[in-house]
């Protein structure tokens, strides 16, 4: 099977491990400060935390272009960013992890946003190395595979994070304390990745590429990949309205995501009930959406493998609307967690086959991903940032229905480009599908 395929496993562990520290800094934080009795209005302001994960683009060419002292020599080019990178995210991790909300929101953003940073990096290198090491024949199942571990790697870092929690709780630790050892867990995980990078081989793509770079300035690469990855972009037609639509498609899951741990909390579920739905029906929700995307990917034309990911993931809110009715029941909760998961893990497969067919050449393949996916996260960040004052305003039901309709702008974008030919030669396998 080509899931089993060397390359496609090693992405798989590389998308686990970019998973995994996304919820540190968002949706368990959340948690963790709504226990600690941080506001409404505060937590949706921690979004902008996130913040590195928009401006990535602005150090992706020292990643594509500079040699890490000792582990590029030992690794090679992705691989010792890799591991260097995984480094500073574990010292990250401990460091957030030694905070307290109720005390100190100040450090806590502070470290949440050294999180993300060492997070973002992260994210640059192995998005790097997944297009650079997959052939085309591979590039399906790797995206697939990919998505799927990095939605079980942030289901590792909420609900696993989060029965952590209680089980030092339940050994007598005071909450604080608790949740500091639940992190420590979580910065641990991340050996994973480390693991991973050790045991993989270096792109061939990139071999090749420091082979013929490898000789030139410092400063001549980093000008390269940093005017290269813009230039060749912003040439190609429609380019602003495609950047547009890369940061709005993914927005109707940023803005719902931003509140849905607080407002199951807020509705009367146990921090343990969350958990163990998010953990049981969510990953197996997660997996099997993760599959059926790379099954879309493959079986339909880019724009409808967006048409199809696009409608399905603002549909998925209206379960939290219908759950907000219902009221304390943990079926319902199940069946929104069980949208929520299987929806967006469609689309985000689709958007990343979408993203990575726009990323080809491996002189800036980091920066110009990187570009990218800092467009996308603009939407979980920036756009988001209100979304606690809008709960408050609207109520739960009314909210999650905004979060519907925040997906119709990117849904006309897609219908615009579709029609000017954005789509043609961008197919998954370098042409378009019927």
């Amino acid at each position: 099977m080509v899931y089993l395929q060397p390359r496609v496993l090693v992405v798989m562990f590389l998308g686990f491990s970019s998973g995994l520290p996304l919820a540190l800094s968002g949706s368990t934080l959340l948690i963790w400060m709504r226990e600690a009795g941080v506001d409404l209005g505060t937590i949706g302001l921690f979004a902008l935390v996130g913040t590195p994960y928009t401006l990535k683009f602005i150090w992706a060419p020292l990643v594509d272009a500079l040699h890490v002292p000792g582990f590029t020599r030992v690794f090679g080019r992705r691989r010792g960013w890799l591991v260097f990178s995984q480094l500073l995210l574990i010292v990250a991790i401990l460091l957030l992890a030694i905070t307290d909300p109720a005390r100190s929101p100040l450090f806590v953003a502070l470290g949440a946003l050294f999180v993300a940073a060492t997070s973002a990096t992260q994210d640059i290198v192995v998005d790097a190395f997944r297009v650079e090491s997959l052939p085309e024949s591979e590039q399906a199942a790797g995206m697939a595979g990919y998505v799927a571990a990095y939605r079980i790697g942030m289901l590792i870092s909420t609900a696993g994070a989060l029965f952590l929690v209680s089980a030092f709780e339940g050994t007598g630790l005071p909450r604080t304390t608790a949740w500091m050892w639940g992190y420590v867990a979580m910065a641990a995980m991340v050996l994973i990745g480390t693991i991973t990078a050790l045991v993989a081989t270096e792109p061939e793509q990139s071999a090749r590429t420091e082979a013929v770079t490898g000789a030139e300035s410092a400063l001549v690469r980093i000008s390269r990949a940093a005017i290269g990855a813009f230039s060749e972009f912003l040439s190609r037609k429609d380019a602003l309205a495609a950047l547009a639509f890369v940061v709005l498609f993914k927005f109707t899951d940023a803005f719902s995501g931003t509140m849905t741990a607080p407002f199951v909390i807020d509705l009367g579920f146990s921090r343990n009930d969350y958990a163990a739905i998010v953990k049981g029906v969510g990953l197996a929700a997660t997996l099997i959406g993760g599959f059926a995307g790379g099954y879309v990917a493959r079986a339909w034309s880019l724009p409808v493998s967006l048409w199809i990911g696009g409608i399905l993931q603002a549909i998925a809110n209206l379960a939290f609307s219908w759950l907000a009715v219902v009221g304390v029941n943990q079926w319902a909760l199940a069946l929104a967690i069980t949208a929520e998961n299987f929806t967006s893990a469609i689309g985000t497969v689709i958007f990343v086959a979408y993203l990575s067919a726009l990323c080809k050449n491996p002189l800036h393949t980091a920066t110009q991903y990187a570009l990218l996916t800092a467009l996308a996260a603009v939407g979980r960040t920036y756009l988001s940032s209100g979304a606690g004052y809008v709960a408050k305003a609207t109520g739960w039901p009314v909210f999650f229905i905004i979060c519907v309709l925040v997906a119709v702008p990117s849904l006309i974008l897609l219908a615009w480009l579709q029609r000017r030919g954005h789509f043609d030669g961008l197919g998954l396998n370098g042409q378009q599908k019927g």
